[in-house]
C-alpha cells in the first residue's frame, strides 16, 4: 500500500469574528487564496492533475454553502476538469477532508488531492433554526428521549470539568500559558512560516493573528466572569473565542510526489474517530488517540508534538491527564485555540499545518493531531515528518 504525503500546508492569520480583521472577506474567497497560494509554491505540480478538492466546513450556511469544495477550486484557478467536494464533522471537518484524501490514496483511487478548511463564523448564516431541531433531542420529558445533541458546548465544558475535577484556577493558569506561547510564536516568526497574508479593504494586508494577548496575566484572567454565572468555570478568557480563517493541503501518494521531483513535509501514519456522550463531547480526544495509538503500536511517549484542539482548558486538561501528554515538553508548543481561535471548518488542516511547522521547530518526527467535536466525537490524526 503507498504512503499518503503531505507536501505543504499553509493558513491564513485567524480574524475574530464579527469584529476581527478579516470580517469583510468571503469564506470562499479566503479559502481559495491559500489554494491557490499554495499550489504557486509547487508549480511541478500541474494544476490538471488535481484529483479533488475536498473542503470542510462546518456551517454550511450562506456565502459557506452551495457546494464550497468546487467554488473554492474554480475560484483558486483550478480547471473546469477538478471536482470538488464539502464534507461537514462540525469541528473535525478539515481533518476528516484531510483524511478522506488518505483513504483515497490508500485505496489507489487518485494520487493527488487538495485538503481545504475554512470558516467565517462573521459571515455565515445561521445552519438551522431553533424550529429546525429534532424535539426527541431537546425534550428530556419525552418516552423516547435520545440525547443532549444540541447541548451548549459551554455547558459541555462545565460537566467536564465538574466531573474531573478541574478548577477555575487550573484552567486559567492554562490559558495564561497558551497565550504566552502564541504571543511568542507571533513575535519570534514561527507563525509567520505558515500563514499567507490576506488582502483585506482599502490596500491593507493581514499577516497576524488578532488572538494573542501579550500582558495577559492570571489576574487578568481570574477577573472574568463566568459565562454560566456565580458557580460556573468556564469564561471568555479559558475558552476559545469565534473566528475566521482557511487553511489548505496539498496530499499526494509517495510515488507521485516522487515522479514529480517533490519532497513531501510529512507522511500520514494513520487516523482514528470515536463517538461518545454528546454531554461530554470535550473528551472526545481521549479514545480518538487511544485508539489510533492502539491500532499502530504506539505510546504517547512516541509522540514528539502534540496538537490538542483547545476548545476549552476544561478539556484539554482531563485528556492530558487520561492519556499521558506532557504539556510542558509536547503539547502545542505555539498556543492553541483559546489564544488563536477555533474557525471550526478551518481548524483540523490548522492544526496539522501548525503541527508541521512545530515539528521542523523541534526537529521532532511524530505528530499527533487530536480534538473533539460537537455532538459527541473525536478524531485523531498520526503524522511523520520527512526529509
Amino acid at each position: 500500500m503507498t504512503d499518503t504525503v503531505i507536501v505543504d500546508a499553509v493558513r491564513t492569520p485567524i480574524g475574530r469574528a464579527n469584529k476581527g480583521s478579516l470580517v469583510d472577506v468571503r469564506p470562499d474567497d479566503m479559502a481559495a487564496l491559500v489554494v491557490d497560494t499554495l499550489l504557486q509554491r509547487h508549480p511541478e505540480l500541474p494544476r490538471t492533475s488535481v484529483d479533488d478538492v475536498i473542503c470542510g466546513v462546518s456551517g454550511a450556511a450562506g456565502e459557506q454553502a452551495y457546494n464550497l469544495g468546487r467554488i473554492v477550486g474554480q475560484l483558486a484557478g483550478l480547471p473546469d476538469t477538478v471536482p470538488g467536494t464539502t464534507v461537514n464533522r462540525f469541528c473535525a471537518s478539515s481533518l476528516q477532508a484531510l483524511r478522506m484524501a488518505h483513504h483515497a490514496v490508500q485505496a489507489g483511487e487518485g494520487d493527488t488531492f487538495v485538503v481545504v478548511g475554512v470558516e467565517s463564523v462573521t459571515r455565515r448564516a445561521a445552519a438551522f433554526a431553533p424550529a429546525d431541531l429534532n424535539p426527541r433531542m431537546i425534550d428530556h420529558g419525552r418516552p423516547d428521549f435520545v440525547n443532549d445533541m444540541y447541548i451548549s458546548m459551554i455547558e459541555t465544558a462545565e460537566r467536564v470539568a465538574t466531573q474531573y475535577g478541574v478548577t477555575r484556577e487550573e484552567m486559567d493558569e492554562f490559558a495564561l500559558l497558551s497565550q504566552t506561547r502564541a504571543v511568542a510564536a507571533r513575535d519570534d516568526g514561527s507563525f509567520a512560516r505558515e500563514i499567507v497574508p490576506v488582502p483585506v479593504a482599502a490596500g491593507a494586508v493581514v499577516e497576524r493573528d488578532d488572538g494573542p494577548r501579550p500582558g495577559t496575566t492570571l489576574a487578568k484572567l481570574a477577573a472574568l466572569n463566568p459565562i454560566q454565572g456565580e458557580g460556573g468555570r468556564v469564561t471568555a478568557g479559558n475558552a476559545c473565542p469565534m473566528n475566521d480563517g482557511a487553511a489548505a493541503a496539498v496530499v499526494m501518494s509517495a510515488e507521485r510526489a516522487a515522479e514529480l521531483g517533490i519532497q513531501p513535509r510529512a507522511r500520514i501514519l494513520g487516523s482514528h474517530v470515536t463517538g461518545l456522550a454528546p454531554e461530554v463531547m470535550g473528551l472526545g480526544p481521549i479514545e480518538a488517540t487511544r485508539g489510533l495509538l492502539n491500532r499502530l503500536g504506539l505510546k504517547i511517549t512516541d509522540v514528539d508534538v502534540v496538537e490538542v484542539n483547545e476548545a476549552f482548558a476544561a478539556q484539554v486538561l482531563p485528556v492530558c491527564r487520561e492519556l499521558g501528554i506532557d504539556i510542558a515538553e509536547q503539547l502545542n508548543p505555539f498556543g492553541g485555540a483559546i489564544a488563536l481561535g477555533h474557525p471550526y471548518g478551518m481548524t483540523g488542516v490548522r492544526m496539522v499545518t501548525t503541527l508541521l511547522n512545530g515539528l521542523d521547530s523541534t526537529d521532532g518526527s511524530v505528530g499527533l493531531a487530536t480534538l473533539c467535536i460537537g455532538g459527541g466525537q473525536g478524531m485523531a490524526m498520526l503524522i511523520e515528518r520527512l526529509g
